[in-house]
């Protein structure tokens, strides 16, 4: 197996993105890991670490956070998410890993890669952490900020079919995100939507509360790109402003610091569960191959784990489920 691995894109490219990838290439002996960049500076950091495995490859050209995506992808054909996507249509690669600008990754992947035969519009879909821990999949995120009734239906499609090959759900639980759990609430969108969903061979348990979702309400969440944007950001918004002020309360005082001490295994614990170094990526579903949009913020960690998904997602043949399931569904 393949994979091309973008090390300029991310707040900390290129030595976070490098060393994940040192770090999957250690662990799984068979996936090539290909590294798209400039080769000095991957060089320089390998530092004479390179197992068989890890090959690089000279790209010159990147797209930076700041730059409008269809624009840039027009602009700089030779940019490392550019040729990632197209390594990925025309088999040199079987699956494609980029930190980088959300839009241009989105972009290239549905005018390169290009979209699966029957799908309307490709969607984001990260995990989301519940006290569980065992997460839940949520798409759109915002790869499409405005979305229709057929839409919404590809999702819930999609997001089970993955949930359950990829991430290990059996007959995963698929969920509307509204405003109520009766049905006939919400938007027209949404109650479209809904009657849509429900006729979909998949378990659909119908309208999920945004305050239920923590507590593992459904392992599929399904809403439009621009909810399901807003309701990533603000949870991710919520748990830096709970942390960070549960530390200041636990070294306040002495008597806080030694209660801090006991308490330090199960709170890094719960850290560790609700952290989105641990879940990876987020796969651009509904496109003919493998890419997965890594966090911007990623560390090593995060990028060992981005890689372990998309080795997943080639193994369980994920496109080949969706394509199937389409045809059958006409």
């Amino acid at each position: 197996m393949r994979i091309a691995l973008d090390i300029m894109g991310g707040d900390h490219a290129p030595a976070a993105m490098v060393e994940g990838a040192l770090q999957a290439a250690e662990e799984w002996s068979d996936t090539e890991l290909i590294l798209l960049g400039p080769v000095e500076r991957s060089e320089s950091l390998l530092a004479g670490r390179r197992p068989a495995n890890l090959s690089l490859k000279a790209v010159e050209e990147w797209i930076s956070a700041e730059e409008e995506p269809v624009r840039a992808i027009r602009r700089k054909k030779g940019s490392t998410i550019v040729v990632g996507c197209r390594m990925v249509r025309e088999g040199e690669a079987e699956a494609f890993i980029s930190a980088g600008n959300t839009g241009a990754l989105m972009a290239a992947g549905t005018m390169v890669t290009g979209r699966i035969d029957g799908i309307a519009r490709p969607a984001l879909a990260p995990m989301f952490p519940t006290l569980d821990g065992k997460g839940m999949l949520v798409l759109d995120v915002g790869a499409n900020p405005e979305a229709r009734p057929e839409h919404l239906e590809q999702y819930a499609l999609m997001g089970s079919i993955y949930a359950e090959k990829v991430l290990g759900f059996e007959k995963p639980r698929v969920g509307l995100l509204n405003i109520g759990i009766e049905e006939g609430k919400g938007t027209s969108l949404i109650i479209d939507s809904f009657a849509r969903i429900r006729e979909l061979p998949i378990h659909f348990i119908g309208n999920v509360e945004a305050r239920d979702l923590l507590d593992g309400g459904c392992d599929v969440l399904v809403c439009d790109g621009f909810t399901g944007n807003v309701l990533l950001k603000n949870t991710e918004g919520v748990a830096k402003a709970v942390f960070g002020r549960l530390k200041e309360e636990l070294t306040r005082s002495p008597a806080t610091k030694l209660a801090a001490a006991i308490l330090k295994p199960g709170l890094k614990r719960f850290a560790r569960e609700m952290d989105y170094k641990e879940h990876g990526g987020a796969p651009l579903l509904g496109l003919k191959g493998p890419v997965v949009k890594a966090h911007g913020s990623s560390d090593a960690r995060a990028v060992y784990n981005a890689v372990r998904q998309a080795r997943r997602f080639v193994q369980r043949d994920v496109i080949k489920g969706i394509s199937e399931e389409l045809q059958r569904l006409g």
